[in-house]
């Protein structure tokens, strides 16, 4: 848990705008359930904005403070102890990791309970409490202990309890030589404002131009290795992901009942069905890779499904180069036909809000009964993992009904499972729940976006400052891709040589699609469309929805398109028809909006289409793990976005691939060389923290 990461001058920028208590508010209930008392936001609105304003008067207003932060994310919220503030820059001596541990309280007073000792007080109106450093000293075994996020770090370390409304005549008992002593136990009052000022710039640097606070992240698990990356430094090993709370305890489930099918003296069960639901980001192909090494490693027979090329093309010819056997492990929903003389042992399903009615093969080949009993046929254990607001076209039919329904015809029971933490988009829930807001996906008008150092949003003046931001992010060592909704048609490769056509056109700014199909275009230096995402030359060109499904990068460049636009303070969506331009042969846009055949159908109700739409730019809005960066070829909507987003660059917000330290830079990783026998997997980078 931890509610907010900013620095002291952002968070008085934040709170100036009035928006950091409702921001830490609505993040408190959703981690503890409840709502935060009034207590809580007075002592954000107060003692949270006198200690940025203290850090700034000290010259140290770029020192990162993580509120209300809680040492592992291995607990229950409402159990886990949590400390008021994590403070991390740069020490200026070492020029290492330094973090004061903050306890901050509003008493004015304490009177001491026994005269032999200070470890506990009496504060006027809140009876006895035990002395702060007591706290602290917990929250620091807690951060730095074996089991700790800065375990085994070489770095400074301390804490203190900041009291600004007392003073040091007030609050003696805890200054007395009978308190708690230890690298925690400073305390300053209102009246020692400037001896901590000076011990802040003991304890921090100058600004280095890098986010410290982004090494506590990675080591909680909030910042998570990309899932292609994961594969890659995990191949040849039985354990893929390290799975969190929620998603191990899904795992072990499907696991444990399955064990009761595949036992060979099992006789109850015939076989097992599982629909385990979650949205973007929520760990679901981390779960299902997993149980397929899991499952690979006990000797089953297992089969990893998909209805996204990209993705499987990604796992194939990426993850898998010159591996023939892992390459073949993944398949296609539409692969099960012709079900296999003896059942596999697992089928494992991903995206499978993907599947459709009936099977249809490239070539035109059709089944002959649903794509999901074909599915049921080939196996005797069946995982669906299924998110309903990912589906994007009006024949992708897969819900937990339709599947729970199918089942039924088999006399096999549906175990439902859900998962809710997600850990895309950077860890933060506010950005997917303001995505879901943005777009018309909840019953909540879209509000301000507010900054939590989580998740990054900005909205480009035009195509051009959008893809100068994104290439220059790319040069610098991050996963970068641009994306658009699918508003201008896809016309095929040009000449021997398969020149893309620029089809994409905003003005005098012209970039092709990228390409469709299995093979390189340009003479080489175009990957085909299965490799788009994560081939080096894939940076060129603009994505759709189906190929970018399923994968993420740390930017994501969006451009919405005319198929979604706003007019008078409500969302429009609009069908768009082509027309070939008689002079170059190519198909151009008549009409703006929605160019996918299969969206823009006039057999598609104004109901479904808009549904389409929006799960469309949902998918877009959550491909990024740091930054979105958002434009719309319309201006009023282009408007709408900037006065949603807001300011952009405050105090250099921007989390750029370079603020990050030099220790966190992990290069992605490449395509491997071809397996051979008795070759060794890629090994982790040194300092690489468990996967997931």
């Amino acid at each position: 848990m931890l509610l907010l990461k900013l620095s002291a001058e952002d968070m008085l920028t934040l709170d100036e705008r009035h928006r950091m208590v409702p921001h830490l508010a609505e993040r408190w209930k959703r981690f503890r359930k409840s709502d935060a008392s009034d207590g809580e936001r007075a002592a954000w609105a107060e003692s949270l904005v006198e200690l940025a304003r203290t850090m700034v008067d000290a010259g140290r207003g770029h020192v990162e403070m993580v509120v209300e932060c809680a040492a592992t994310i291995g607990q229950s919220p409402k159990s886990v102890p949590i400390i008021d503030v994590v403070l991390l820059g740069r020490h200026p001596e070492t020029e290492g990791l330094s973090v004061q541990l903050v306890e901050l309280k509003r008493w004015s007073s304490v009177t001491q309970v026994d005269s032999a000792t200070a470890t506990e007080v009496v504060v006027p109106g809140l009876g006895k409490k035990p002395h702060p450093a007591l706290q602290l000293e917990a929250n620091y075994q807690r951060f730095v202990g074996e089991t700790g996020p800065l375990r085994k770090l070489s770095f400074e370390c301390g804490g203190f309890t900041y009291l600004h409304n007392a003073t040091e005549e007030s609050v003696q008992p805890l200054l007395g030589i009978n308190a708690p002593m230890g690298a925690y136990s400073a305390v300053y009052t209102r009246d020692r404002r400037e001896q901590l000022m000076k011990d802040l710039r003991k304890h921090f640097g100058e600004d280095s131009g890098y986010s410290h606070a982004e090494i506590l992240l990675r080591r909680m698990g909030v910042r998570n290795t990309p899932l292609l990356d994961a594969m890659i430094m995990s191949r040849g090993e039985d354990t893929v992901f390290t799975l969190r709370r929620e998603q191990r305890t899904v795992a072990d489930h499907v696991k444990d009942r399955a064990a009761k099918v595949l036992d060979e003296n099992a006789t109850d069960l015939e076989r097992a069905v599982f629909v385990v639901t979650g949205g973007a980001g929520t760990g679901k192909s981390a779960i299902g890779l997993q149980l397929k090494a899991e499952f690979e490693a006990a000797g089953l027979e297992v089969r990893y499904a998909s209805g996204s090329r990209a993705f499987n093309g990604a796992m194939q010819r990426h993850v898998g180069y010159g591996d023939r056997e892992f390459q073949e492990s993944f398949t296609y929903f539409s692969s099960f036909m012709d079900p296999p003389e003896e059942p596999l042992d697992v089928l494992i399903c991903d995206e499978a809000h993907r599947l459709r009615e009936i099977s249809e093969t490239r070539s035109g080949e059709k089944g002959t009964k649903p794509q999901v009993e074909e599915i049921l046929d080939a196996s005797r254990v069946a995982v669906f993992f299924l998110d309903e607001g990912q589906s994007v076209r009006p024949n992708e039919v897969g819900t937990q009904q339709f599947i729970v329904d199918a089942a039924e015809k088999y006399g096999a029971p549906v175990v439902p499972l859900d998962l809710r933490a997600q850990y895309r988009c950077g860890g933060s829930d506010a950005y997917v729940n303001w995505v879901h807001d943005l777009l018309g996906l909840s019953d909540k008008e879209p509000g301000r976006w507010v900054p939590d150092g989580l998740m990054h949003i900005e909205v480009a003046d035009s195509p051009e400052e959008m893809e100068r931001i994104i290439h220059a992010e790319a040069r610098a060592g991050a996963t970068a891709r641009m994306v658009a909704g699918f508003c201008w048609p896809w016309n095929p490769p040009q000449g021997k040589e398969k020149r893309l056509v620029a089809d994409v056109r905003i003005g005098d700014w012209h970039r092709p699609w990228n390409a469709k199909g299995d093979s390189y275009c340009e003479n080489g230096a175009v990957p085909p469309g299965t490799l788009w995402s994560v081939h080096e030359g894939g940076i060129g060109q603009i994505g759709c929805v189906y190929t970018a499904q399923g994968l993420e990068w740390d930017w994501c460049g969006v451009i919405m398109g005319d198929d979604m636009v706003r007019r008078d303070g409500q969302w429009v969506f609009q069908r768009g028809k082509w027309r070939m331009d008689k002079e170059t042969g190519y198909r151009r846009v008549a009409v703006p909006g929605s160019l996918d055949d299969e969206v823009r159908n006039s057999n598609l109700s104004d109901e479904e289409f808009r549904q389409c739409v929006r799960n469309a730019y949902h998918v877009l809005l959550t491909r990024a793990s740091r930054a979105t960066v958002l434009y719309s070829t319309d201006e009023e909507t282009r408007a709408y976005l900037r006065e949603l987003v807001g300011e952009v660059q405050i105090h250099g917000l921007r989390p750029s691939w370079q603020e990050l330290p030099p220790a966190l830079r992990v290069p992605h990783q490449k395509r491997p060389e071809r397996r051979r026998s008795g070759k060794k997997k890629p090994q982790a980078p040194e300092g690489q923290e468990p996967l997931f």
